[in-house]
């Protein structure tokens, strides 16, 4: 048997617990044609890059299937004919990647450690409007200039 990953793409108007149980719908598809489903990521509400039957967002799922080909051919069926679904993709791979190791759940892991860190305009200016203190001579931005304009 073989290896694949299988994205699709959920309308935006769905909730996530239905996105849920839509790769519920295809794991149980796999099961029944030989396959099996190892491993499955929500990755969540994402914005698309381009509009696609008026939707701007989707809800990504990916699922990790061991099968053989008719096993694929028989879950792209189904994706095709649901409603729901906007797009898939499926991809062949030599092993599958442990649960929660995928490169969208290790960028999301970033992205929530990046919003911890996050100080504010110092980070993104460089010092000039950071928390440094001003240095000898140099007037603080938040402190007009003696003279100036208030």
């Amino acid at each position: 048997m073989a290896f694949y990953e299988t994205v699709f793409i959920a309308r935006q108007d769905i909730s996530s617990a239905q996105a849920e149980a839509l790769a519920d719908v295809f794991a149980q598809v796999a099961q029944e044609h030989e396959g099996k489903v190892v491993g499955r990521e929500y990755w969540g509400l994402r914005n698309l890059s381009y509009r696609i039957k008026k939707n701007r967002k989707g809800h990504y799922v990916m699922l990790n299937v061991e099968g053989t080909g008719a096993t694929i051919a028989e879950l792209e069926r189904t994706m095709r004919i649901n409603e729901d679904v906007l797009r898939y993709l499926t991809v062949r791979v030599e092993n599958l990647v442990e649960a929660g190791q995928s490169v969208m759940m290790q960028a999301r892991a970033r992205g929530e450690e990046r919003e911890r860190t996050r100080r504010g305009y110092g980070d993104r200016y460089g010092d000039r409007y950071g928390d440094r203190e001003p240095r000898e001579g140099e007037v603080p931005a938040a402190v007009p200039a003696a003279g100036g304009e208030a």
